[in-house]
């Protein structure tokens, strides 16, 4: 029986085989599963966004999830202040979801507002011009504040 046993299960690989050269494996620590038993290893999904941009193209991304959210051709100035800190104002954006509109004090003025967040990591990114309600704002509408402390720069850069 003890050949038979060395037959069917070779303790030092853990498998069935005739007798091998393999070094036994080191002690496991109480309680641990053998290699076996262990769960495999969780693989996260590969990230999706709804929109990507061109590689060739400088863009601007989330900088929690490195979701594209606009290229540097929608720029229109970089002197705008957030809530936070600096802000871009860009034409257009990508990946983002707009909250419900409100009507802000800002410090150009009272102006109808939407919040913007990342589609991917739900990070709160600046806001969107509805309305401003200054003759001399309503070049604003309907363009997006990105706070600098949330995007950064990728592709292109020098």
């Amino acid at each position: 029986t003890t050949a038979l046993g060395t037959l069917l299960r070779c303790f030092p690989c853990e498998r069935l085989c005739g007798g091998c050269t393999v070094p036994p494996a080191p002690p496991r620590p109480p309680g641990a599963l053998p290699p076996a038993m262990r769960p495999p290893r969780r693989r996260l999904p590969p990230r999706t966004f709804r929109s990507y941009l061109p590689r060739s193209h400088r863009t601007y991304s989330c900088v929690h999830c490195r979701a594209h959210l606009a290229q540097h051709e929608e720029l229109i100035s970089k002197s705008f202040q957030g809530s936070h800190g600096r802000a871009y104002l860009f034409n257009s954006v990508v990946n983002v979801g707009c909250g419900p509109v409100e009507q802000r004090l800002l410090l150009t003025g009272l102006h109808s507002v939407a919040d913007i967040f990342c589609q991917s990591c739900k990070t709160t990114l600046g806001w969107k011009y509805e309305q401003a309600f200054e003759s001399s704002q309503k070049y604003k509408e309907g363009k997006f504040i990105i706070e600098m402390s949330h995007m950064v720069k990728e592709n292109g850069w020098d």
